[in-house]
Parts: structure tokens; sequence; C-alpha cells
């Protein structure tokens, strides 16, 4: 079976998405790379610049995925930072985003993850939402396994605990009603996308 490239600058991205890839017999490599994004609020477009730039790098499929945040009040921006959440300086920088939040009641937020896979020829795309709230301090530990250093700071949607104060086991059966795409990908490309290229291969 022909390898699928994962292609972040983020380990702990690739890290949580290896692992599911593997119980489901889906062989998957990891490439390094830091991309250079659009200057533009809009995750879709940005995750599909992004696959074609991966692709160009190794001319083998590959998939990026990519995460905004929204915070329904954010001060002065409603929304915000949504794509631009790594721009923003939000992610990297928690404790002053906590300061700017601190006199804010309504602290709903949520992820919007999109992924995208690129083989060439086609591009795909699935999505995901996680909802919550924002907590009043940093709380938790950030492992290996965490995507952002907002884990510390967002409390899903149902839950008392942020997403680094759970264990992996919480964390994947947390009832937040979340969706994810990951999990949609990886359904697609075991059932779908692999038999379609069986198809192809045929004729």
């Amino acid at each position: 079976m022909e390898n699928i490239t994962y292609v972040t600058g983020n380990y702990g991205k690739y890290y949580s998405v290896s692992q599911k890839a593997q119980k489901a017999g889906i062989p998957m490599d990891y490439y390094r790379y830091d991309f250079e994004e659009p200057e533009i609020d809009d995750i879709q477009f940005i995750s599909k610049e992004k696959a074609i730039q991966a692709y160009n790098l190794l001319h083998s499929p590959v998939f990026v995925a990519d995460s905004g945040f929204y915070i329904e009040d954010y001060p002065g921006k409603s929304y915000y930072p949504g794509a631009l959440v790594k721009r923003s300086g939000i992610a990297s920088n928690v404790s002053k985003l906590l300061e700017t939040m601190k006199q804010v009641q309504n602290r709903h937020c949520y992820f919007v993850d999109c992924l995208t896979f690129y083989d060439g020829n086609d591009t795909y795309q699935f999505f995901g939402v996680s909802r919550g709230t924002l907590s009043y301090e940093i709380r938790g530990n950030l492992d290996v396994t965490a995507k952002s250093n907002l884990w510390a700071v967002f409390i899903p949607q149902n839950c008392t605990k942020t997403l680094a104060e759970m264990t992996e086991e919480e964390r994947n059966h947390r009832p937040d009603g979340r969706t994810s795409a990951i999990d949609s990908f990886l359904l697609w490309y075991q059932f779908i996308y692999k038999k379609q290229k069986v198809k192809r291969k045929k004729f």
C-alpha cells in the first residue's frame, strides 16, 4: 500500500494522528515543514494552499491539517483569531490571552479543523468542530500529544477539565459532541479512496 505523508511543523499533531492511522492499518510518514501561510482568515483556503505546497515538495500523496480558534466575544474582534491563530500570537502566549479576556463573561469558543488531502490530481477536504469555553487560568500539562498551547485553557463543553488536564483516554471519549476531521479522513481513505484506486488500476 502506498504511504501517505503528513506534512506539518508540529510533531504533536503527527503523533496523535499516527496512532489512529496505525490502528486503522494505514501506512503514514512524517515530513517536518513550516509553511508560509497566506495572509487570509480562511481556514479552507489556507489548508488547500498548504497541501499543494506539500505535494510540490514531495511529489507523493500528502495531507495537512489546520485549526482555527474562534472566541465569540474577544474584545473588539468577535470570533477572533479564527484562522489567524498562529500569526496572531495567541497560541504562543496564552497568559496574554487570559489577561485580555479576564473581564469577559461570555467565554464560549471553538476549534474548527480542516484537513486537506492532495494526491497530485484532486484535493479532498474534511472538517471537524470542537466547542467549549475558555478557562480563567492555565490548567494541566502539555505533553507530546498536545496539538496546541490552547489545550491548557480550552474546556470542552459538558466537561470540567481543560484538554491539557485530561488523559488521552478522556480526550478520546469526552462527551462534547465534537466532530473529527482526522477520523472522517481516515475512514474515507481506508474504505473509499483506496477502493477507488484499485478499480482505476484494473482498467
